[in-house]
């Protein structure tokens, strides 16, 4: 029989969530059949009188549980304090250009009877208040963020010397015995919202996995709000079930929880404790069909083992140059911390997607929380604290694709970086109280949490955006050449070091971390003190880029045939203003622009005082800022 859209409610009252999927009418009989047909229509009807109620019980859930949110205009708001160091440095330019022009000699005792001008008095009492009162403080500031500095470096540099070991060792998981014998039950799910650009090839590469078809099941779970791309998907969907293969569309009418929320409602359902392991793949992953073998049998004989991670590997890295520069950074990512982490502590943070858990060791540590934007390493801190060991796979790779435009890559940058101070703000006093060992904890701690995701961007932002500039209108706390130039360009050579290919972009990558340093930085307070924007969720953009050209347009074409000229008219209107609208244009980021400012303003009085190393930092860190400011960097959207 034709599969039908049923609507039920989950068990799970904390979820407030209908969920939709396809199920089998049963051939008992026609009666029967009427029966469930009458009570389905019965239950659709229920649930459209009954929209209203779930729609103001989820918003008063959200008020709840995201109340933080209210209070967004009253939190820190870094580009006002980005104007009023702008404005300050910018009168103290004029001021300076002004003494310079009068001559007025710094480099000998002025005598009371020399000083002739109220300007000139105001600015003999300006040098007084800046060598006694706020050199200090910024010398101070600046020596606390140089120890910050060298640690974090320390640190980066001894996870290089941790990757180059591994790779003179050959050190990497072995398969055990007998693995290619083991075909446990495996579940497969893709969450998804609005990804209309790249469904078809996640459902494809998904069905297309070489494991036996009767000990697999593929949940896509669907969170999506516009109606033409829930029946995209779902025909999607039911195309591949009628090929055979064991696929379930899910849909949540109500979307709490965002990526946790529909995780953990799918976990949810009865048929799931048949399965021992789940698979993970974001819309836009791509596993190539012996992904499960590579990955599963790893979990053979080795009851402590809770994740095995894989790497990323990027379709569309050489796209522009945004999208270069972040493949040096996820390549340092996984190639170096992960695998080292992998290998040394068998800890790491979970990357949310293309991996296998253990579905035991998900229950064990409390399953998907809806507490962070960060989920996944929410899962894998609360696994690490149980005892459960992770495995990094830098052999297995999955496709997927980049942000190509710098508002997607930004949005993402800032849920990346505000979700780990929630985290552990969450964590610190289970971590304290928790039975694992007094390393573990301090790794946790210092390590993971404060060193990589707290004092990094701290000291990046603080140091050189705001205190180097600074220098130059208080001469006295000048940095040395070896903190602005040698240092940096030596840890930015390590960082390229994974990604080989990407050696003439290291200064333009120098250059481009200093200027994401404003994002992550005020992502970092938002998490930390729990502001509004700390909790923003905006998927990003994709753009449905695939590795295998053939197969998305054998995709399209399957699709084509199968979509009903009904479903098409449905969906019409909202792809129609989607075209009057898709017209690229540039955007405009004001803290990107007011630092770019406040730069090239203390490259201008650089001069005055020949520092040639200093003018040519801030000339090209400020061009950098302008240039991301303007959006002239990676693709524009809408």
């Amino acid at each position: 029989m034709p599969p039908t859209s049923v609507v039920v409610k989950m068990e799970n009252p904390n979820n407030f969530s209908l969920v939709q999927f396809n199920g089998e009418i049963s051939e008992k009989g026609s009666k029967v059949k009427s029966t469930k047909q009458l009570a389905g229509l019965l239950i659709l009807r229920l649930q459209r009188l009954a929209s209203p109620v779930f729609n103001s019980i989820i918003i008063l859930k959200q008020r709840a549980f995201f109340k933080r949110r209210e209070q967004t205009r009253k939190t820190w708001k870094i580009l006002s304090f980005l104007k009023i160091i702008l404005i300050l440095a910018f009168l103290t330019l004029l001021f300076e250009i002004y003494a310079h022009w009068k001559q007025w000699n710094l480099g000998h005792m002025i005598r009371p009877q020399e000083v002739t001008t109220i300007a000139h008095a105001a600015y003999l009492q300006w040098l007084s208040i800046r060598a006694d009162y706020i050199a200090p403080a910024l010398v101070y500031l600046s020596r606390f963020c140089i120890v910050l500095f060298l640690v974090q470096s320390i640190d980066r540099f001894v996870q290089c010397v941790g990757c180059f070991w591994i790779k003179c060792k050959g050190l990497k998981p072995v398969l055990p015995k007998k693995a290619n014998s083991y075909y446990p039950m495996v579940l497969v799910q893709i969450p998804m919202c609005n990804e209309k650009e790249v469904y078809e090839q996640s459902i494809s590469a998904a069905c297309n996995l070489d494991w036996p078809r009767d000990r697999l099941l593929i949940q896509v779970l669907d969170d999506s709000n516009i109606k033409s791309v829930q029946i995209l998907i779902r025909n999607e969907v039911n195309r591949w079930k009628q090929r055979g293969i064991n696929i379930i569309y899910r849909h949540r009418f109500l979307r709490t929880g965002y990526k946790a929320g529909n995780l953990n409602s799918a976990m949810s359902c009865d048929y799931v404790r048949n399965y021992e392991f789940v698979a993970l793949f974001d819309a836009d992953f791509q596993p190539n069909p012996d992904f499960l073998k590579q990955t599963v049998p790893h979990f053979k004989d080795n009851p402590q083992l809770g994740l095995v991670q894989a790497r990323w590997s990027f379709v569309n890295k050489d796209e522009n140059l945004l999208t270069r520069l972040q493949n040096i950074n996820l390549a340092f990512h996984f190639e170096v911390e992960q695998q080292v982490n992998g290998i040394f502590l068998n800890f790491f943070g979970f990357n949310g997607t293309a991996g296998v858990w253990r579905i035991t060791a998900l229950e064990d540590s409390g399953g998907w929380l809806e507490r962070t934007t960060v989920e996944d390493m929410d899962i894998a801190v609360r696994a690490h604290l149980r005892g459960w060991k992770f495995i990094f796979l830098n052999d297995v790779k999955v496709s997927c694709e980049l942000p190509e435009s710098y508002q997607a890559y930004k949005k993402q940058q800032h849920r990346w970086h505000s979700g780990p101070m929630q985290l552990f703000r969450l964590c610190l006093p289970t971590i304290i109280t928790s039975k694992i060992s007094a390393w573990k904890k301090m790794n946790l701690v210092f390590l993971f949490f404060l060193l990589r995701k707290l004092i990094l961007p701290f000291y990046s932002f603080t140091l050189f955006c705001i205190i180097l500039p600074l220098t130059m209108f208080i001469p006295e706390a000048e940095l040395p050449i070896w903190v602005i130039c040698y240092v940096p360009v030596f840890m930015s050579l390590l960082n390229i070091l994974p990604a080989p290919k990407s050696f003439p972009f290291v200064i333009p990558y120098l250059m481009f971390e200093n200027t994401m340093s404003v994002t992550k930085f005020n992502a970092m307070v938002s998490g930390l003190f729990q502001l509004g924007s700390s909790y923003e969720w905006v998927v990003t953009k994709k753009t449905g880029r695939s590795s295998d050209t053939n197969l998305l347009e054998t995709g399209k074409m399957a699709l084509e045939k199968s979509i009903s000229e009904s479903d098409i008219e449905l969906g019409g209107e909202v792809e129609e203003k989607e075209e009057k609208i898709n017209k690229k244009r540039n955007r405009i980021y004001r803290n990107e622009l007011a630092l770019a400012c406040l730069l090239l303003t203390a490259a201008a009085r650089s001069l005055l005082s020949a520092q040639g190393v200093h003018f040519y930092f801030l000339l090209f860190q400020g061009l950098s800022f302008l240039v991301v400011g303007l959006d002239l960097i990676g693709e524009q959207v809408v």
